[in-house]
């Protein structure tokens, strides 16, 4: 059947995929959609269009593909976790803290519209969503117009601490096993979802929460469906610390001991490996590891760097030959500030200017992403691929004067000019909101649950502080 044709016209700045370089290169002129896939990009189209929009004033570029982010908890913590870590811990605050901040039903679902409208708004069309299965996760994820590729995280223990400076782990009887025939159902109601932009993911959570067994099988079951697996692994010194102790190896060593890394395995952060500084484990060879077995990590840099941590670098591992994507691991969902956070961090950790280019980054949130979720559709724009794309305003005083507008985008604009989206040829952002959801309502709901979590924050607390004990205000609050 004939489709309608959609074309953006006269557009100064295209970021085109050049097939014969496989590589992005910037272009001008007209780009244009036909149902959800792309039918000309780069010079004039002169075809039938039913629908014309003026790119006079545009960057048309690919859609971002974000392969690591928790919509249902993380815009709760703003305002909470901002410079908060334990001191004891190494300064995470995956231990003390997060287990005790949370929010369950209707919050849940104000946290998830919250996090998919500013995913949206910051040109991210394709989501890797690790979240626990909750009721009205799929409507969510379908209704918010985005890509998504469900996670659904299962583990064998819960961990906590009752002095912060020991973490313990409560370990299930049955090791997870039940947590993951129920993810896997849940996995297959996803991928037959009639949205039909939707798939999924083997997520066991954690590496220090998970028996070797649950790790082997999930891995197992990811290559029986085709599907990539990710695992967080090497995002903590506890964590570290605690793989050592448990089996004398760094934790990417026992991954590759259990004989799960390899292409199509995905490792959440991979900060601390063993010439990291601040573990110390000079013996060992786990970047090799990551580069030789093809296994690739995502990285998030936001949310460590507000603790003092960062991976050591960016660049590094690109060079090494890691496959490297990009994940908004906390508040708030931006990708395009997620960019800009990995190029100065990586610089920053290497002191070299040079460690890393805007190119190898915007490469890692479009292509790169893509390539870790096995699909060569996505992230880029060319005749046949998915129309998955945004359109940044150029006239935002931010992106002037424009010189090279993709570095205007990403060091100084951020999500700011991104005005129209596109997944699958259908507008999902228009004039910069979010079509699927009422935001102001979504943020009033998130924010009357965040009153309820600080009510309940003491309760929850091993030494009974109120939120506002953990985690003073900026300045004192007159009475």
């Amino acid at each position: 059947m004939e489709q309608n044709v959609t074309v953006i016209r006269d557009c100064p700045w295209i970021i085109a995929w050049d097939e014969a370089a496989e590589s992005h290169r910037f272009a001008s002129g007209d780009v244009a959609f036909a149902g959800d896939r792309l039918v000309h990009v780069g010079g004039r189209y002169d075809g039938p269009a039913e629908r014309q929009i003026d790119g006079s004033r545009s960057m048309v570029s690919p859609g971002l593909v974000n392969i690591h982010s928790h919509p249902l908890s993380e815009p709760m913590n703003k305002g909470f976790l901002d410079e908060l870590g334990s001191p004891a811990l190494y300064m995470s605050s995956l231990y003390e803290y997060m287990p005790l901040f949370g929010t369950s039903g209707e919050g849940t679902r104000a946290c998830t519209q919250v996090a998919y409208s500013e995913l949206l708004q910051s040109g991210v069309t394709t989501l890797v969503d690790l979240s626990v299965v909750y009721d009205g996760w799929l409507d969510l994820l379908a209704q918010s117009g985005l890509r998504g590729v469900v996670a659904p995280m299962y583990r064998s223990a819960s961990w906590g601490t009752t002095d912060g400076h020991v973490v313990h782990y409560d370990w299930g009887a049955d090791g997870g096993e039940r947590a993951m025939a129920e993810a896997m159902d849940f996995i297959d109601r996803a991928t037959a979802h009639d949205c039909g932009r939707i798939t999924g993911m083997v997520a066991p959570s954690q590496i220090d929460t998970c028996t070797p067994e649950l790790i082997r099988d999930s891995h197992a079951e990811a290559q029986r469906r085709g599907v990539p697996m990710q695992i967080h692994a090497a995002q903590s010194v506890v964590e570290f610390h605690e793989i050592t102790r448990r089996h004398g190896r760094t934790p990417v060593e026992w991954l590759d001991d259990l004989g799960v890394l390899g292409q199509g395995t995905i490792i959440g952060h991979g900060i601390f490996l063993n010439d990291h500084p601040w573990v110390h484990w000079p013996h060992g060879r786990d970047l090799d590891r990551l580069a030789g077995s093809g296994t690739a990590v995502a990285h998030c840099p936001t949310v460590f760097q507000r603790r003092g941590i960062a991976l050591r670098s960016f660049g590094r591992y690109r060079r090494a030959g890691v496959p490297l994507g990009i994940g908004t691991d906390t508040y708030p969902h931006n990708m395009i500030e997620e960019m800009r956070h990995v190029l100065i961090n990586s610089r920053l950790m290497s002191g070299d200017v040079f460690d890393l280019r805007t190119s190898d980054v915007f490469d890692a949130a479009t292509v790169g992403g893509a390539a870790i979720l096995g699909r060569d559709d996505i992230g880029r724009l060319a005749p046949g691929a998915k129309a998955d794309l945004f359109m940044a305003d150029l006239d935002h005083p931010a992106m002037r004067p424009v010189r090279d507008p993709l570095r205007s985008l990403i060091y100084v604009a951020g999500e700011r000019p991104v005005r129209q989206v596109f997944v699958d040829g259908r507008q999902v952002v228009e004039d910069g909101r979010a079509l699927a959801f009422d935001l102001p309502a979504a943020l009033d709901r998130l924010e009357a649950a965040q009153r309820r979590a600080e009510i309940d924050f003491a309760t929850r607390d091993y030494a009974g502080r109120t939120h506002d004990q953990a985690s003073p205000l900026s300045y004192g609050k007159t009475p």
